[in-house]
């Protein structure tokens, strides 16, 4: 069993009627619903609001693959959650950063850069296979077209990736790695950019498959039982 911990900041879903509308459960609702469709798969959510900001030691000893939503309140997590999450991800722990969670304090501090980029509002987006052999592409199309999405381009400030998996074409001719992996301990990191929140991008099969095979992916097959200080450890054996 895959034990998934689903992290939102749950902020739009709740201010905006449109956004509502969209996902009425909130992101983490919809995001839960589809991967509890898989038996191997257990699913838990947690949100901004919530004690701790909805973060624990208990909590991510329980959590193979922390899936993280977060857009307008980036700033709030507290340095000590950040710590927290990287000393799991550090020790085995997956994670999969969804769209504008690129430039959560959680990322920036796990991969060492700006993690700025270039962006503007609304655009259709080709979505690019460009791993296929990679597990998280398995039975996925060589091309998805998402008919509206938030257009994020380059350049994106990050370090190297392990690999490329995804890459998005943009309508105004942009392009962008939308779908990166990266290795931090023993944790394998997923970045996947489409996912914003105005357009019901979590409910197409297609993106479904990339996030539930993401899970599998991240996955840990080796889990320290000691989470370890963060600076003792820079990558896997």
């Amino acid at each position: 069993m895959i034990r998934v911990t689903v992290w939102n900041e749950y902020v739009h879903e709740r201010e905006y009627e449109g956004i509502r509308k969209v996902y009425p459960k909130g992101i983490h609702g919809c995001i839960a619903e589809f991967l509890e469709t898989n038996e191997d798969i257990r699913v838990q959510c947690v949100t901004l609001d919530m004690p701790n900001q909805g973060l624990s030691e208990e909590l991510l000893r329980d959590t193979d693959v922390l899936i993280w939503w977060s857009h307008a309140r980036q700033e709030e997590i507290t340095d000590e959650n950040v710590r927290l999450v990287q000393e799991h991800v550090f020790a085995g722990m997956g994670l999969i950063a969804l769209h504008s969670a690129h430039f959560s304090k959680v990322m920036k501090t796990l991969l060492g850069t700006t993690m700025t980029l270039s962006w503007r509002d609304g655009d259709r987006e080709k979505l690019w296979c460009t791993a296929p052999w990679h597990p998280i592409a398995k039975d996925v199309p060589a091309c998805i077209d998402i008919l509206q999405e938030e257009m994020y381009g380059e350049f994106f400030d990050i370090p190297k990736p392990d690999d490329v998996i995804f890459t998005g074409w943009f309508a105004g001719g942009e392009v962008f790695r939308s779908g990166c992996t990266f290795t931090r301990g023993y944790g394998k990191i997923f970045y996947f950019q489409p996912g914003h929140e105005e357009y019901p991008i979590y409910h197409m099969p297609e993106i479904q498959k990339i996030i539930t095979n993401a899970v599998r992916w991240a996955m840990p097959l080796r889990r320290l039982q000691a989470v370890p200080e963060c600076r003792h450890i820079t990558g896997t054996e």
